[in-house]
């Protein structure tokens, strides 16, 4: 089922009003991710103010998903002697089925399957798992022992309506509107085949054994089952595939020797009747199909059809509504809107929103770019047109329309003091300033700033932070000398000395951090970085790409994108994990005699003792600042790393990706985690895309860029972590569809103003009893010129053109592909599904046959 964002604390109300002291705790399940840390925080604090019981559960992947499902949720269903309950999924199971996961089965005395559990799932990745969302049902057993789903009062097709109370269980999830506006035909495939009846491809009616159902529902057992595969689970459908490959093969036969009326194996007519109403007969069907009068004496035109007719007809029934469901789920991977926005928009609807709930959600918003979370899915952004600045270019027009919102609510809950009119502060904010300082010892406010796309800018030097960018690193090339004497020149340009820039940003000369701004805008469009700043705030465009920043009095100032980059750190890295500041390595705080860790569970542990780290750091802000020597270390990694990877050529070039291994060096053992491997690859990516754009013009591979597939060497553990990256095309571009739309509407005024003009000189004409032929010909004319102009406005719009799914990252979808036809050894547990685990002896035939699949849609 799902919640429509109308609806959307409808739920919460009802926990609200049926819980009590003895009530089972909320069970908060949270992936290890910036985002549902910060929507943590935002949930949590809601049900403390309540006085609601909670437990949070970090979870690392899709096997420790499982193993909290048995440990944790099965015990809270009635039927194992719990009193049922609450599970919030928050950034977690949105791409699998819940319910087969979290072990919601009918049990064997036929009881109903949630066992009064309501599982909410509140995640940003897509494509959605259909089954959580139009399905997720109570179920019983039913007369024949198999399990039947009851859909419970209120809901309609899967949609929860207003009447709706969740009394018996079921998953439930919180749709930010995408459902309702464009999986409409997805809703309508899956419930069709939900009502279609099971019919045997032989012509017979299912024995119960449970083959035939698999070859029927076809697609819509792998809906229901997309859950992640690891190396052991495809030995064992291997050995099943083989034992039923000996099997005989039965071949369809007619049954011409027996009158098919009278086949006492005819399916039920429910299911046959409810397929098609217009084919229907309109006399009733008598239990004795053979009349007396004998069936010459029928007219051909009214006998009812074939029971092989009306199963060739559900069949192709079922195989057009699968055939929905594939394309769904073909078409890649990709981010909505995210976790935390989500819990701010429950959080305002519920009347609680203050800054510290404000703040959360801006800093789960502004992580996203961080780790190239886009509605492309993982990938760089398209940054040829972006204008912008900020970080802006993150999911396109709706990421904007949700930074709006927010900068709305800054400016609502902030307001400026009467005290602070006409002090020279406000005024610096004008002339757009950067903020590091608080306006007094108690200010813990919100404001707005013109962030550049530097790296913690207030906590670095200013040559460190800007040399660090991806966005400036990548187009000034840092990574060679040439690049790098660029750099110098470009700083040389704007009129800072080195010496000034490699002194701390709060040491600086004051005059210098005044001009800052007004410098970057007159000399970065020289140099091609046209969105390093955000322009200058006027009437009509407010303050649009600008950033958000808090103070907490005197104590410290740190943006969202900063808060973010050390919040990551702690997730990656750990507060523990750097062994001094300069020239800095990398401790996990394992013995040397732990290595054996095949499963990844020992690591698994880690990831989560670090998830409580970045959890009360959120809160914390003397935490939070002895984190950043954690993120300027791992920073400082990746600049080294994808300049070795750039300098000495490593980076190879297949057939559908371009291709990098890291497996030396000194910070090697530090992209052993995902995240940090991800950002690493998209540095690299952003220079791969810099460099075709230099040389071509445009991305590659037709505008969509070309993907990255980077490899880090996990020694302890005997294997690679693969993170597969987008190309940078797709993400509709805000201010060039803004540029194209009005342009649009001038050339459609324009437009229609020379028709008026034609119109009125041809009444001109009609009255001086001009020539026919020359009015019908200038007619022409006029009319092949609109059309033109029709077509130019057509070809101007790019992003109206693209079909659904373009440039997608496609990694997940081939890595099952890859893993189903080769012997590769290969675990998929995390929730991304650009990563996937191989082990180190398999890489190649891995990486050989990942190169002949479709990476991008």
């Amino acid at each position: 089922m799902y919640l429509p964002r109308s609806l959307i604390s409808h739920l919460y109300k009802h926990l609200l009003r049926t819980h009590h002291p003895l009530s089972p705790p909320v069970l908060v399940l949270a992936a290890l991710d910036a985002d549902s840390l910060c929507a943590c925080r935002i949930l949590t604090t809601l049900l403390k103010r309540d006085y609601i019981h909670h437990k949070i559960q970090p979870v690392a992947g899709y096997g420790d998903l499982a193993s909290v499902g048995d440990r944790l949720v099965r015990p809270m269903r009635t039927t194992e002697g719990g009193d049922g309950g609450v599970v919030i999924c928050l950034g977690v199971g949105g791409l699998v089925d819940l319910g087969t996961l979290l072990g919601f089965d009918v049990d064997e005395a036929g009881e109903e399957g949630m066992g009064g559990v309501t599982v909410w799932v509140i995640d940003s990745r897509r494509p959605w798992n259909l089954e959580n969302v139009f399905g997720g049902l109570p179920s019983r057993s039913d007369a024949d022992g198999q399990p039947s789903a009851r859909k419970p009062e209120g809901t309609q097709k899967g949609r929860v309506l207003q009447s709706y109370q969740p009394r018996e269980g079921g998953i439930v999830v919180f749709d930010d509107g995408d459902i309702d506006d464009d999986l409409q035909d997805e809703r309508e495939a899956y419930c069709a085949l939900q009502d279609l009846p099971d019919v045997d491809d032989d012509g017979e009616e299912s024995d119960g054994s449970g083959e035939s159902d698999d070859e029927d529902m076809g697609v819509a057992d792998e809906v229901r089952s997309k859950k992640r595969k690891s190396w052991s689970d495809r030995e064992e459908e291997d050995s099943e595939t083989e034992e039923e490959s000996q099997r005989p093969r039965q071949k369809r036969r007619s049954n011409s020797s027996t009158s098919i009326p009278s086949s006492p194996r005819r399916p039920a007519p429910r299911g046959l009747v409810s397929m098609d109403a217009h084919e229907t007969p309109s006399r009733s069907h008598d239990p004795s199909p053979v009349s007396s009068a004998g069936p010459s004496e029928i007219p051909p035109s009214h006998l009812p059809p074939s029971t092989r007719t009306l199963r060739r007809r559900l069949f192709r029934m079922r195989r057009k509504h699968e055939l929905v469901l594939r394309k769904y789920y073909g078409l890649g991977t990709s981010y909505s809107e995210p976790v935390s926005s989500i819990m701010y928009s429950l959080a305002s609807e519920l009347g609680r929103d203050d800054n510290d709930l404000l703040w959360m959600a801006i800093v789960g918003v502004s992580s996203l770019e961080l780790y190239g979370r886009s509605m492309i899915g993982v990938g760089i952004g398209d940054q040829a047109k972006d204008e912008v600045g900020g970080n802006a270019r993150w999911g396109g027009d709706r990421a904007e329309r949700i930074r709006q919102i927010l900068r709305d609510e800054v400016r609502r809950l902030n307001p400026p003091a009467l005290i602070d009119a006409g002090r020279d502060i406000n005024r610096w904010e004008m002339v757009g300033v950067i903020p590091t300082h608080a306006r007094s010892p108690t200010d813990n406010s919100i404001r707005l700033s013109p962030e550049p796309r530097f790296l913690l800018i207030r906590h670095w030097s200013l040559y460190d932070s800007m040399l660090h960018s991806p966005y400036l690193s990548a187009r000034l090339h840092v990574w060679s000398d040439t690049g790098r004497k660029r750099f110098h020149k470009f700083l040389a340009k704007m009129g800072f000395s080195l010496t000034q820039c490699k002194q701390s940003y709060t040491h600086m000369d004051m005059k210098l951090k005044r001009d800052l701004r007004a410098s970057l805008l007159k000399c970065a469009p020289v140099y091609g970085l046209d969105g390093l700043v955000p322009p200058d705030a006027h009437v009509g465009r407010g303050r649009e790409g600008w950033g958000f920043v808090r103070n907490w009095g005197f104590k410290a100032c740190l943006s969202a994108a900063d808060v973010g980059v050390v919040v990551g750190a702690i997730l990656e890295v750990g507060k523990a994990g750097v062994v001094g500041l300069e020239g800095a390595t990398w401790d996990d705080g394992r013995s040397s005699g732990d290595l054996s860790d095949a499963e990844g569970k020992v690591e698994s542990e880690e990831w989560i003792a670090r998830f409580w780290e970045a959890y009360d750091a959120l809160e914390n802000i003397d935490a939070l600042r002895s984190a950043l020597p954690t993120a300027m270390h791992l920073h400082r990694a990746i600049l080294r790393t994808g300049t070795s990877l750039l300098e000495k050529r490593q980076i190879r070039h297949l057939r559908a990706f371009r291709m990098a291994v890291v497996k030396d060096g000194p910070d090697v053992q530090l992209f052993t985690h995902p995240a940090a491997l991800t950002k690493l690859a998209l540095w690299v990516g952003e220079a791969i895309a810099e460099q075709e754009r230099e040389q071509r013009g445009k991305l590659g591979r037709g505008g969509k860029g070309t993907p990255l597939v980077v490899a880090g060497l996990n020694e302890r553990r005997g294997v690679y972590v693969i993170v597969g990256t987008g190309g940078g095309g797709g993400v509709a571009d805000v201010v060039g569809r803004r540029e194209r739309k009005a342009a649009k509407d001038r050339k459609r005024t324009e437009r229609d103003k020379k028709r008026e003009e034609r119109e009125r000189r041809r009444k001109e004409r009609e009255d001086a009893r001009d020539e026919d032929g020359e009015d019908e010909t200038e007619e022409e004319d006029s009319d092949a010129s609109s059309s033109e102009d029709d077509e130019d406005d057509d070809s101007d719009d790019d992003d109206a053109n693209r079909p659904r799914g373009y440039a997608r990252n496609n990694f997940g979808n081939a890595f099952q592909a890859v893993v189903a036809e080769t012997n590769a050894r290969v675990r998929i547990d995390s929730f991304e599904h650009c990563v996937v685990e191989v082990r180190k002896e398999d890489l190649a035939a891995f990486l050989e046959s990942l190169s002949l699949k479709a990476v991008v849609g």
